[in-house]
């Protein structure tokens, strides 16, 4: 442009701008720039719209990720909930089964001693009784024996031998 005025300047005539080839230059520098302007414009936003699209998509997921990991969340809570009323349930069941244990076991402990206690007063019976045997048979052998010597003393001879023997065999009916 500068050449323009001078050239104005010395010869004295000006030409009208659009016939200077500088303006021209000028105005397809402007075109040029315009045109590539408006192809990196359309690829930069598009690139940008690409770049919002997939960030939202992103956003989606994390969010659609998110809702499932709180469902989870929640059912694993429920869960462990559930686990912990049965775990509680099976305690108590466990409590009340040991308690009921214990007390057939404290009746049946009761039963059997009162069992070994009833044998051990019929054994006690048992020996009583014999023992009242015993006594009573030591008590006829010695009787006999006493009988036998008294008549053994006092009787003499035949009579006496069938004294004694039918003594001897009348005196177990008599004390038994």
């Amino acid at each position: 442009m500068m050449r323009a005025l001078a050239a104005e300047t010395a010869a004295g005539q000006s030409e009208p701008f659009y016939a200077l080839p500088e303006f021209w230059v000028f105005v397809a520098f402007v075109i040029l720039v315009g045109a590539a302007g408006r192809i990196v414009f359309a690829k930069i936003t598009k690139a940008l719209d690409e770049r919002a699209a997939a960030i939202k998509q992103q956003i989606e997921e994390a969010t659609r990720l998110r809702e499932e990991a709180q469902d989870l969340l929640a059912t694993y809570e429920r869960k462990q909930r559930q686990a912990a009323s049965e775990a509680k349930e099976l305690l108590d069941q466990a409590r009340m089964d040991a308690d009921r244990l214990g007390q057939q076991a404290a009746l049946a402990l009761e039963k059997s001693l009162k069992r070994q206690e009833q044998l051990a007063l019929e054994r006690i019976a048992q020996a009583e009784v014999k023992a009242i045997e015993e006594v009573r048979d030591a008590a006829i052998d010695i009787a006999l024996e006493a009988s036998r010597r008294v008549l053994a003393g006092k009787v003499k001879g035949k009579m006496a031998d069938v004294l004694i023997e039918n003594a001897i065999k009348e005196l177990p009916k008599k004390l038994h």
